[in-house]
């Protein structure tokens, strides 16, 4: 008796470009992996490195280990190397490293430095700077803790900017977290710029390139698809605004997912064709398996649509150029 083969569903499966790792991320995590080849375990981080499960889950297999304050580093390990994540610290956190006689790097991304140098000449400019990002976020917090506290203004959304009422008659400046929607931001500046004119704006956009990138390959996918899947963790914001972006370009099926055993399969039923993508923290063997999970259940055909070309890369530390140096020579 032949035994009949049931046929699967047929989905299209638009694969965003750019997505996943960006410049940052991808020097963040080399820093680790780096510092762990150059002094050995363990190598103590300060908060997750970036915020994907499976990446920091990978750091600690070799030997990370990662702590939300310094003073929950052993004694025993006060000599061992500290890497503070790439999205910035307060600048009590390197102060108190080095009061510890504690030897640190520092993987924030060079985007998010830019921002706090602006926010710091502001300050000294005699400004009263205003900070347009997310409360809470490590971003947010590495970026307000550059200047002296209560100094800055966190404005979060468009009814804040109309609310706001400076502290004095001093010169307004904004900066902005670098993984914010677009959109959201471009609102909240005009209602900012609407009642303060002479508001100083970054000389150049402080949301990354990355983020902004990712947001316009989701806008081009999202309208022509029946369902669109972020690859990236829930406390990953520029993952966030991907899956807020896709629901507003008007994909009425938008699901943020870390890996494919998170799939919920009765909210894509019926679907022709789908819209993939990662968050800038997302490794790119998560969209893989995120594709072979559907190609189990339906007859897959991928195709990318790019909208950028992504060719930025940032220096390491000094410290570690020399492993990056003798790896590469090693490996021919």
């Amino acid at each position: 008796m032949t035994e009949t083969r049931q046929e699967h569903p047929t989905l299209t499966i638009r694969l965003c470009a750019p997505r996943g790792f960006c410049a940052g991320v991808d020097r963040a995590i080399q820093i680790v992996e780096l510092a762990l080849e150059k002094y050995g375990r363990p190598v103590y981080v300060r908060h997750e490195i970036v915020h994907n499960k499976f990446v920091v889950d990978g750091l600690k297999a070799k030997g990370a280990i990662f702590v939300e304050e310094l003073e929950e580093i052993p004694a025993e390990d006060a000599s061992r190397p500290v890497i503070f994540s790439a999205h910035g610290v307060p600048k009590s956190v390197p102060a108190d490293a080095e009061a510890r006689n504690m030897f640190f790097l520092d993987a924030t991304c060079p985007l998010v430095s830019k921002v706090h140098k602006e926010a710091e000449i502001h300050f000294r400019r005699d400004r009263e700077v205003l900070l347009i990002g997310h409360a809470g976020h490590p971003e947010v917090i590495g970026t307000m803790g550059q200047l002296p506290e209560g100094t800055v203004t966190l404005i979060e959304t468009e009814d804040d900017a109309r609310s706001f009422t400076p502290k004095s008659d001093r010169p307004l400046a904004y900066i902005t977290q670098t993984t914010l929607s677009v959109d959201d931001t471009a609102g909240i500046v005009a209602a900012l710029q609407e009642r303060f004119p002479e508001i100083v704006a970054p000389h150049k956009e402080d949301i990354c390139y990355a983020t902004t990138n990712r947001q316009e390959a989701v806008k081009a996918v999202a309208p022509e698809v029946d369902a669109m899947i972020v690859v990236g963790a829930p406390n990953s914001s520029n993952s966030q605004r991907l899956r807020e972006v896709a629901e507003r370009a008007g994909c009425k099926t938008s699901a943020l997912i870390q890996r494919a055993s998170d799939i919920s399969w009765q909210d894509f039923e019926g679907i022709s064709s789908l819209g993939l993508t990662a968050g800038a923290s997302a490794p790119e063997t998560l969209v893989e398996e995120i594709i072979g999970a559907f190609a189990e259940r339906f007859d897959v055909t991928v195709e990318t649509v790019r909208t950028a070309e992504e060719t930025i890369a940032f220096n390491l530390p000094r410290e570690l150029r020399d492993v990056t140096v003798s790896t590469r020579a090693a490996n021919g």
